[in-house]
């Protein structure tokens, strides 16, 4: 059964369309990427999937057990976050809120949940360590840690290499393939990395004038991926 599935979406700002008529579902333990030149909507169907805005019309459902409670995510930083003042441990333990509900304190298995998400991204060292303080590479990985303590079935991430170097790039898609293929993890992406996208994802949304949802081999055949890819090439 899947998880999400978008019904004829519309999707905008003041009513103003920038995607129309989105069809497209994710099942349990899918790998998406959603692709597409810049200012096409990706971002804003992240967030109307989030339900941090609402859509313009049509339907997104949610199946398989799957609640606002379930998605962990993983947003873009902006320069006033990378230099936000609180610890590591603090700044992975804020993912557990959406468990704590109305208690105003953290419970023993929520600390270990923290706990053991930092030690799976290798920060154990880095603890107590100030977030601002740290790497590119590093503070992703803090961002990804607080992410999986909300996540129980999905995570949706944007952009989640943005600014990192080509090392810490390829280490960042290893965790989230570990996450997906080990952990059966869903995952939603937004990537302007084609050449990731279809290595990685088992499907694709590339959204534009004419929308493609898919396999990752059928948009490979599609000859989709040239149009993007050129466009990386000429923004480069």
């Amino acid at each position: 059964m899947p998880q999400i599935i978008c019904k004829d979406l519309c999707l905008g700002y003041q009513g103003q369309e920038i995607i129309h008529n989105l069809n497209f579902e994710v099942n349990k333990g899918d790998y998406l990427c959603i692709v597409g030149e810049n200012g096409s909507g990706k971002s804003t169907l992240m967030r109307t999937l989030l339900g941090l805005q609402p859509p313009i019309s049509g339907n997104i459902l949610t199946g398989d057990g799957m609640t606002k409670r379930s998605i962990g995510y993983l947003p873009q930083q902006t320069v006033t976050q990378r230099d936000f003042p609180s610890t590591v441990w603090e700044i992975v333990l804020s993912g557990c809120q959406n468990q704590c509900g109305l208690r105003p304190f953290y419970a023993k298995a929520e600390k270990q949940k923290a706990l053991s998400n930092i030690e799976r991204m290798g920060l154990t060292k880095l603890k107590k360590r100030c977030y601002r303080e740290l790497s590119g590479g590093q503070q992703q990985r803090v961002l990804l840690a607080r992410a999986l303590c909300a996540a129980q079935d999905i995570l949706l991430l944007d952009e989640p290499v943005a600014g990192l170097d080509p090392v810490v790039t390829e280490e960042m898609y290893r965790i989230i393939e570990e996450l997906n293929q080990k952990d059966g993890m869903t995952i939603i992406m937004i990537s302007h990395d084609i050449e990731a996208a279809v290595k990685y994802a088992g499907k694709i949304l590339h959204i534009a004038d004419h929308v493609f949802f898919g396999t990752t081999d059928e948009y490979i055949k599609s000859g989709r991926s040239r149009f993007l890819t050129k466009e990386a090439e000429v923004n480069g």
